[in-house]
């Protein structure tokens, strides 16, 4: 189920599975200078630094991006030094006019992350231009597949690369077709935008939060859309008609002043997202996980707490981190925490426990649509993963950091160093 929240001054979505809050999202008007993930934009190269191997690119918005070299796009041609791999220097110049598109947001002083591999995504396939990319989603069954590639092999431009999405099972022809022919149209109208423009241009802009979550996530794995607001319920209403008609019953409207409860009330978000914004989170049988943030990375540890056990301290222990195995990867999710993370488990004597435990762990992942990378566990019962970082997570989305103590939690005596 996905829950759709808007007030004044800022939109929210929920990810129900069942009861349990598993996603959330916030998007805020202010927010709209650095929320710029996915727009294209025509950029002028500021500087180029081979050392870093990147360049910084003006692109109109407060803080220069940032195009490292293996997301640059070039014409072998178009390059005066040859060699197997040119380098950055080579191929692009100070002042040059880029055609780019954002792959991450600013996050704090940093600015927002370029390539020049464009992609359009649509509802059922994502289109990138001029790229001889071919691919299917790997979560769809294999038979929906060969369908899918059969389509396919009589719709796709040749000179342009697809991915097929999983909201296209069942698709047929017609709707993949139009579909493609939307994001050329789409294409066609960037190109000569960029055309026309001669200093640093948005020429594309992603949708509202809300349409671009159910665009990359609905599909008839759903219940239903719930939401709250009558004008943004027409759009996803239309939206959904128009490519996924037999799913637009499934899209409701939830009617705040007769329900008498708001929709995140109703449906137990609220106390799900505070919950969520604790250090400490309690596990089914009493353990518990402390959770805390450092700008370097983000420190999980695990603990037995009320946890007793029954039999042995091995397979309390065990039972224990199999608990905390599924429950930190849903905090994962739900928290948006991203970048390095470190888990300190509890130490496992029994080899065969500690295998369990990680593989139990990663499958819990697979359900995470957010790129994850897991190391083995360490002698010292230590897990290392890392995260796409995509946006800022959960708790910067309700916090600031505290003026007094500057997100340190503690303030120093400074009488006593006199």
């Amino acid at each position: 189920m996905m829950c759709v929240q808007v007030r004044q001054d800022f939109t929210q979505v929920a990810m129900l599975e069942g009861r349990s809050l598993i996603e959330h999202y916030v998007s805020r008007p202010a927010d709209d200078a650095d929320q710029i993930h996915g727009n294209i934009y025509l950029g002028r190269v500021q500087n180029v630094l081979p050392g870093m191997e990147a360049a910084f690119v003006d692109i109109g918005t407060p803080k220069n991006a940032v195009l490292y070299r293996g997301d640059v796009q070039f014409d072998k041609e178009d390059v005066v030094e040859q060699g197997p791999e040119p380098r950055i220097e080579h191929v692009l110049q100070p002042r040059q006019l880029i055609l780019c598109q954002v792959t991450k947001n600013p996050i704090g002083a940093k600015g927002g992350r370029l390539t020049q591999e464009v992609s359009l995504p649509g509802r059922f396939v994502v289109m990138i231009p001029d790229s001889r990319t071919y691919g299917i989603s790997k979560r769809l069954p294999e038979d929906e597949r060969r369908r899918l590639r059969t389509i396919l092999d009589r719709v796709k431009p040749e000179e342009h690369g697809i991915i097929v999405r999983t909201a296209a099972e069942n698709a047929t022809e017609h709707e993949l077709q139009t579909d493609m022919s939307r994001l050329l149209d789409l294409w066609e109208e960037i190109k000569e935008s960029s055309k026309r423009a001669s200093g640093p241009t948005l020429l594309y802009r992603e949708p509202s939060l809300a349409v671009r979550v159910i665009r990359e996530e609905f599909s008839s794995d759903y219940r239903g859309i719930v939401i709250d607001d009558s004008e943004l319920f027409d759009e996803v209403r239309q939206y959904i008609a128009d490519f996924n008609p037999e799913f637009a019953d499934r899209v409701e409207f939830h009617d705040t002043n007769s329900e008498g409860l708001s929709l995140f009330e109703k449906m137990h978000v609220h106390e799900q997202i505070h919950k969520a914004l604790d250090r400490k989170v309690w596990l089914p049988s009493g353990g518990s996980l402390v959770i805390e943030h450092t700008e370097a990375l983000t420190v999980i540890d695990v603990n037995t707490g009320k946890n007793i056990g029954k039999t042995s301290l091995e397979e309390t222990v065990f039972n224990n981190n199999l608990e905390a195995a599924d429950e930190i990867a849903r905090q994962l999710r739900l928290r948006d925490i991203g970048g390095i993370i470190v888990i300190d488990f509890i130490d496992m004597e029994i080899r065969e426990n500690r295998r369990r435990v990680l593989e139990r762990f990663k499958d819990a992942l697979s359900r995470d649509k957010t790129r994850t990378q897991v190391f083995e566990i360490s002698e010292l019962g230590l897990v290392e993963m890392t995260r796409k970082r995509i946006g800022e997570g959960l708790l910067t989305n309700f916090a600031d950091t505290c003026p007094a103590c500057e997100g340190r939690g503690f303030t120093v005596d400074h009488s006593m160093l006199d």
